[in-house]
């Protein structure tokens, strides 16, 4: 309604102004010659006409002009609303980079309202100088070229956020500023930039990758071009190599099992023979210990039965399920235990030609049995020292750390305490071992077990020698009880043994060494009484220490252990001996 009343004003005014511009024209026309009435009346009837002919042209044009200004309007309104609610940042700069005009898209990027971006610099925004630098040398270029510009330029959006953005410009001239307005679409290419870092790595990455693989390919060629024809001629026997290994693999897969029935028979609980009071409190010191994880030191003499109680203890362990690793520190030459105890790489020393795996890591998830640990050098306790704190050691020749979970079970002869003092064992290392202490009776103080531990050797040994023993003579009973048994259990069996092999009747006679004769065991210190009757049984022997009838089969001993025990204990041949 208020556009027709516009249009009706605007043709009455129009219409007005010419027939004044008529009536005028007339009366000029009519000053310069007189007309005749009828013809002045003639004119004026064709001027009105004429004017209401215009009129009526003017009235068509005025509502034709009102219909196009009302669609402009509602088309402008249109795009204002595609502008501002479009999805990429718009914003209308002035040369100088201040904020004209901005879409929501815009405000949002920089997490303002539109209201507080006008009027305000872009500059304000960017991160550093050189980026303000950056943009304000692409709004110059736009100035100087009307044509599509683009930059990129990092800026900080009000909560803080740097965002990379690609900036497309074009510069438009505008009469109402006295400069142009430049029109820019901002895009955030932060997820585009993060791809393209990712893959610039993945390509230096690749190409690396393809760069090694080629090398490796082309030495691989080389080799393989040397080696074909080898390989050739080694196809067979590697086929019949095959069906031998896959021979042997069932055969050692069935020893394997018989040789762990065969462990679980020999070393099981059940298998400690005697029920003297000496032995079952050192049972009963095994079963409060077994189910935990706690180090234990087994102290004992030589032949005792050490061993026997550590395989107990592992037994009645949650690491049962695997076999104990055992090693005897007095019987590895110095130069060799690091590398048996811990492993070593190829060429890690002198005649070093292949890799080996040491006893830590055979043990791992299971339980070592470190016998003798008196033997053990100073400089590899501190790697045992540090093995026991944490788990962690090296292989001789290798850098890299390997951590183990095994379970520590030491033993010894001697009195570590003694050794700490004398400086030959190391205190924190003594401590670390000492948690739990069991210490295996010796044989003397087990007297009632020699009979029953006689008969145990004699089924053992009848199973093998194919022989039938029925009883033991009296004379024999007696001698053993009088001998004192420095070579504990383990002496014990080895002259069971002997007597078996050169036993005739169904009584079975044990002849003891001449020493046993010599009554009761001489006053003295331990190692004096074993130093005593290692000498004595050297004697026997002529000074033979290894083979059937020498003094290491005697004792029931490791014929190197006994020349370290030698060594140890100061015994050397005399003269006269020879």
């Amino acid at each position: 309604m208020v556009a027709m009343g516009c249009s009706k004003k605007k043709k009455l005014s129009a219409a007005t102004v010419l027939r004044s511009q008529a009536e005028k024209r007339l009366q000029a026309e009519a000053g310069k010659r007189p007309a005749a009435p009828e013809a002045r009346e003639e004119d004026l009837l064709r001027l009105v006409h004429e004017l209401k002919v215009h009129q009526i042209e003017l009235e068509m044009q005025n509502v034709e002009l009102c219909r196009s200004r009302d669609e402009l309007e509602l088309s402008r309104d249109k795009y204002a609303e595609l502008y501002d609610f479009a999805p990429v940042a718009y914003f209308a700069f002035d040369s100088a980079g201040v904020i004209r005009e901005v879409n929501f898209a815009g405000a949002q990027l920089l997490g303002l309202e539109k209201r507080q971006l006008l009027n305000k610099s872009f500059v304000s925004f960017i991160v550093d100088a050189a980026g303000k630098n950056v943009f304000l040398n692409h709004l110059s270029r736009l100035a100087k070229k009307q044509i599509v510009q683009r930059c990129e330029v990092s800026f900080r959006s009000n909560s803080g956020r740097v965002i990379p953005g690609q900036f497309q410009s074009i510069a438009v001239h505008n009469p109402e500023h006295k400069d142009d307005d430049i029109f820019t679409s901002i895009t955030d290419v932060t997820v585009y930039k993060q791809l393209e870092a990712m893959m610039h790595k993945e390509y230096d990455s690749l190409e690396l990758t393809v760069h090694e693989r080629t090398e490796e390919l082309i030495k691989a060629n080389e080799r393989l071009s040397h080696e074909i024809e080898d390989r050739k001629v080694a196809a067979d026997s590697l086929r019949e190599a095959l069906t031998i290994i896959k021979q042997l693999k069932e055969q050692l897969r069935e020893e394997n099992l018989y040789l762990r029935e065969e462990i679980d028979q020999i070393y099981s609980h059940s298998n400690f023979v005697g029920d003297s009071k000496a032995i079952r409190a050192a049972l009963k010191q095994v079963a409060q210990v077994a189910p935990t994880e706690a180090t234990v030191l087994i102290q004992g003499e030589t032949g005792s039965g050490k061993e026997l109680l550590a395989h107990a203890l592992h037994d009645q362990s949650g690491r049962k399920d695997r076999l104990m690793i055992t090693v005897n520190c007095a019987a590895l030459p110095p130069t060799l235990i690091e590398s048996e105890l811990f492993g070593r790489e190829k060429g890690a020393f002198t005649g070093s030609t292949a890799k080996q795996i040491g006893r830590f890591e055979l043990a791992d998830g299971s339980t070592i049995f470190l016998d003798e640990i008196d033997a053990l050098p100073l400089e590899l306790q501190a790697k045992l020292l540090r093995v026991l704190e944490s788990g962690e050691f090296e292989r001789l020749g290798s850098p890299r750390t390997i951590k183990v979970d095994v379970r520590i079970i030491s033993a010894t002869n001697r009195d570590l305490a003694e050794l700490v003092s004398a400086g030959s064992f190391r205190q924190d290392m003594y401590y670390r071992l000492n948690i739990f202490q069991i210490t295996v009776p010796p044989l003397r103080e087990r007297r009632d077990d020699i009979v029953p531990l006689v008969w145990s050797f004699v089924q053992e040994f009848s199973k093998s020698m194919d022989k039938r023993i029925e009883s033991i003579s009296q004379k024999s009973v007696q001698a053993m009880q009088a001998y004192s048994w420095p070579g504990n259990v383990r002496e014990l069996r080895n002259a069971t043994e002997r007597a078996m092999i050169v036993a005739t009747t169904p009584v079975l006679h044990i002849e003891l060494p001449q020493i046993a004769q010599a009554g009761p065991a001489p006053s003295g210190t331990l190692e004096d009484l074993e130093r005593r009757h290692i000498v004595d049984v050297l004697d026997a022997t002529g000074w033979r220490v290894s083979g059937k009838s020498g003094a290491a089969t005697i004792l029931g001993i490791n014929p190197k252990t006994l020349e370290s025990r030698m060594q140890r204990l100061g015994i050397q041949r005399n003269k006269n001996n020879f």
